[in-house]
């Protein structure tokens, strides 16, 4: 599966979150909503998420292993980065 898009939109809110992103996979599967986080560590892409009913946020959708999870954030970051330049 590669990535055939991604697209990136700055938020003018304060707080941890800079951004929002979606990602497209193939040309015909696309994911919403993943945010652009200023963490400890630096910057990180985190899935798109939800509240349970214990308060909880879980993912809605997530990479399986981490070499997915590192070229998607990698495509992402690297988005942001030409977007913010």
């Amino acid at each position: 599966m590669n990535i055939t898009d991604v697209r990136v939109f700055l938020t003018s809110r304060g707080g941890a979150t800079k951004a929002f992103a979606s990602v497209t996979f193939d040309d015909c599967f696309v994911v919403k909503d993943l945010r652009i986080v200023d963490g400890k560590n630096g910057l990180f892409v985190a899935m798109p998420s939800r509240r349970d009913q214990s308060g909880e946020f879980r993912d809605i959708c997530h990479p399986i292993n981490t070499e997915t999870r590192n070229c998607i954030q990698d495509a992402v970051l690297d988005k942001y980065n030409q977007e913010i330049a």
